[in-house]
């Protein structure tokens, strides 16, 4: 009988050490993973000319996250609401972001560039997941030039890829179909 319990005690010993290794990771964002994320991401645009905005989001304890913004600029296209005034729409040149999960670890996403109002916003990519002592320094680097070839190709769209998927088109059809003739 007594061997029947040891398969069901080893699974509650594993869930013990997945919940004690949470509240350890928790600690560690806190104490200096955050702070050592900040200090990563600022070095770097730094080093190599980068104009971003890094910041804490902290809405939500032990979820907090760091994101790298290129910020959010005039997209160059505007509505008109009359002969006189112009409703610009506002480009968000896209984010890296390094984010709690709800187990302490640790998921490094990619926002891409979006215009507001103008078809639909990409979603996030995620580069990877990690626990915090495997995030290194030459992750950053890596993480950096993963992010801006993504936004570069976002910028630099055109359909000479012809295995895009039909939903990260963009352009004249998504925005002003033809009406459908009878």
């Amino acid at each position: 009988m007594k061997s029947d319990y040891n398969n069901l005690k080893k699974k509650v010993n594993n869930y013990h050490d997945i919940l004690k290794s949470t509240r350890a990771y928790r600690e560690i964002w806190d104490d200096s993973l955050k702070d050592f994320i900040l200090k990563r991401l600022e070095a770097i645009s730094k080093e190599v000319g980068l104009d971003t905005k890094i910041e804490t989001k902290s809405e939500m304890e032990n979820l907090e996250a760091v994101v790298l913004s290129l910020g959010d600029v005039k997209s160059g296209m505007y509505k008109k609401v009359n002969d006189t005034i112009k409703r610009h729409l506002i480009k968000h040149n896209g984010s890296l972001i390094y984010q709690q999960l709800f187990n302490g670890k640790v998921i490094v996403l990619i926002n891409y560039p979006y215009i507001e109002n103008y078809g639909q916003p990409h979603p996030p990519k995620t580069v990877a997941i990690y626990r915090p002592e495997e995030l290194k320094e030459p992750f950053f680097i890596r993480h950096m030039e993963e992010f801006l070839t993504e936004i570069y190709n976002w910028e630099d769209y055109d359909d000479d890829d012809k295995g895009e998927e039909p939903n990260q088109r963009i352009g004249f059809k998504l925005n002003f179909e033809a009406p459908d003739e009878e």
